[in-house]
């Protein structure tokens, strides 16, 4: 049979144990009974006689294809390993460290020899021994231990690991070894520390931000209200302090914002919060502080802030700080209540003149009738958007011409959700504080001329409507447009509309009201200067404002009858209105004998409840149409 095969390396292995020697044979075969390949393997030894002479030879068959698959497989493994990206190394069942990949070394600074039979600790993990022991006692159970830990280099240098420990067994189930696998994850937690720093604390000041100052503040106001606890909580509003980002600019701004927010907080104790909730705008949590200790906190940084000199460049600036202080106990309802009590004494701070210190109390006549005008606020908006406004007319009439053209005053009145009509009195304060009277003269500007352009026909002797604006849409230059744009629509002439405005907002800003009063008055729109005589200065300004009429303020109109001092004030400011060619209208007008007096002054017009009192606009038409009828009859 040997001569027989082609083999030669095989042939040779059997020759060379039939020499006396031993022969090796290992090949790739195909197995035509199992129809697969295999790698058989082959040893060859001599056959000797008892006298030592060779009489044959012995071979031994071995399929090694699952050994090498084995041996190729655990190469790739191990060759995964050297390459890993992440650090790997094997410890006995002691701790013992017998193996660790080049990345070990790439981590941790120590070389593959110094931690060969040395443990973990080797690092010197910041892991307490209780946890320790823990680690110890889950991995030796067979379970699977992963976590992060902070782990320290051979330079001394700490990082952060997440780490995976699993147990490794033998063929009976004993634990022999136990790998472990390291990842660096100190940049990922570095950065997810700066954005969760960044989430809660202001970028500018370091200080903590309205969402963190809001969380700290509402677990003060639980922990009071299950104690007798006192905390106190303050807002701090700088004041000039737009006059040094208009003066240098807002990097100046910033630098003054981060130096005071330094200077405060060094100033405060450890456990209280100061946080930058807005541009200028600070706000102070005092927790175990009693009102009275919270005053003297308060007074302190008052005094701070107001000693406190910034210098930028050349330029020197101080600065005053309005102080609102509020008590927390357990009567405080929630964080809204605590935020706006501080909130409403940081207004009238300011209200009373800025650089001071109000303190919240209930029955304070000032923070209630602000509270009052905040809670008109939310009202307003709604009746702009839900066409709860109307209009009313009031009737403004010659004194001495009965048969002379009228004028109608309108008036903007509110209906509220019972259907009754509520006053200006009630809502317009609160607009102007809250800035919203420009929305309200828009949409009375546009409903007047809608109701005008309908009704022209109708009015027959009416000379123009009076319309009322605010000193706030005086100086809105979005609002002089959209007023231009809306003339420049209409086929209503201009000269039916006269624009009010009071002798306070003219004064207040005398060249942007003369620049407003100019442009619609080239459209060829008339005004009228309400209030007149309320300002003091009235004389000195009156010959620079450019109006057509004069409105004597019914202060003093009502008690003309018995008052000298009045009765000369409207003969004196009538006296100047004809002078400047100006028609006078007198307000309050209540009587028939208040009538007779002023038109022996001279006054030209009169309007109050004695000449007519307001009504709905269409029904000025249904008066006028009645009264047309009954003077044809007559």
């Amino acid at each position: 049979m040997v001569y027989w095969l082609d083999n030669s390396t095989f042939t040779s292995a059997i020759n060379a144990s039939l020499l006396g020697q031993k022969g090796h044979f290992e090949a790739e075969v195909f197995n035509l009974e199992q129809q697969r390949k295999l790698i058989l393997c082959a040893d060859f030894v001599p056959m000797r006689s008892k006298s030592g002479k060779i009489i044959g030879g012995v071979a031994v068959f071995d399929d090694r294809t699952q050994q090498l698959e084995t041996m190729l497989n655990l190469k790739k493994l191990s060759l995964a390993i050297e390459h890993s990206p992440s650090v790997v190394f094997m410890m006995n069942r002691q701790g013992i460290i017998e193996y660790a990949n080049p990345r070990f070394s790439q981590i941790t600074g120590y070389d593959i020899e110094e931690a060969l039979g040395k443990t973990p600790r080797l690092l010197k993990s910041s892991q307490e021994n209780s946890d320790y022991a823990d680690y110890w006692s889950q991995i030796s159970e067979g379970k699977l231990w992963s976590g992060e830990s902070q782990n320290c280099r051979k330079n001394g240098e700490t990082y952060w690991a997440r780490e995976s420990t699993a147990p490794i067994s033998n063929d009976l189930g004993e634990i022999t070894h136990f790998v472990v696998i390291q990842e660096d994850i100190t940049e990922a937690r570095r950065v997810n520390e700066e954005n969760r720093y960044y989430a809660s604390h202001d970028m500018l000041t370091g200080l903590v931000n309205r969402y963190e100052f809001e969380r700290r503040l509402d677990r003060a106001v639980k922990t009071a209200q299950l104690s007798d606890g006192q905390h106190a909580m303050c807002f701090i509003d700088l004041d000039q302090f737009k006059v040094i980002n208009d003066t240098c600019g807002h990097a100046a701004g910033d630098e003054l914002l981060r130096q005071l927010a330094t200077m405060l907080s060094r100033n405060l104790r450890r456990r209280d919060t100061l946080a930058r909730i807005g541009g200028d705008e600070f706000a102070l949590l005092m927790v175990n502080c009693p009102m009275e200790q919270a005053e003297k906190v308060v007074k302190n940084i008052h005094h701070l802030v107001e000693q406190f000199v910034f210098c930028w460049g050349e330029h020197k600036f101080t600065i005053g700080s309005s102080i609102g202080l509020t008590a927390i106990d357990q009567y405080t309802p929630d964080t809204v209540a605590v935020l706006k009590h501080a909130d409403s004494a940081c207004y009238i701070a300011k209200e009373q003149g800025r650089n001071r210190i109000h303190i919240y109390h209930d029955e304070d006549e000032n923070l209630v009738r602000r509270e009052g005008e905040m809670q008109w606020v939310n009202v307003i908006k709604r009746a702009l958007q839900e066409h709860q406004l109307c209009l009313f007319g009031q009737l403004i009439e010659p004194v001495s011409d009965s048969d002379g053209d009228i004028i109608y005053e309108v008036l903007v009145r509110m209906i509220g959700d019972d259907g009754n009509i509520i006053g200006p009195g009630c809502f317009l304060p609160a607009a102007e504080r809250y800035n919203l009277s420009t929305l309200i003269d828009k949409w009375v500007v546009d409903n007047t001329l809608n109701w005008l352009e309908k009704n022209l026909s109708q009015l027959g002797k009416v000379d123009h409507f009076a319309i009322n604006l605010s000193g706030q849409s005086l100086g809105d230059e979005n609002f002089l447009t959209s007023l231009q744009q809306r003339l420049q629509s209409s086929k209503l002439p201009a000269e039916m509309l006269c624009f009010e405005i009071t002798e306070t907002a003219a004064i207040a800003n005398l060249s942007t009201a003369n620049q407003f009063i100019a442009t619609l008055r080239e459209h060829g729109c008339r005004f009228s200067l309400d209030d007149f005589g309320s300002g003091l200065s009235s004389f000195a300004y009156l010959k620079n404002l450019p109006v057509d009429y004069l409105k004597i303020d019914g202060m003093f109109v009502k008690d003309i009858l018995d008052d000298p001092i009045d009765k000369a004030m409207v003969k004196s400011i009538n006296e100047i209105g004809q002078i400047m060619q100006m028609k006078t209208i007198a307000e309050f007008v209540e009587n028939t004998e208040i009538r007779d007096q002023l038109r022996e002054i001279g006054v030209d017009f009169v309007q109050g409840y004695g000449v007519g009192k307001p009504q709905p606009l269409d029904e000025l038409l249904i008066a006028k149409s009645t009264l047309a009828t009954i003077t044809q009859q007559a």
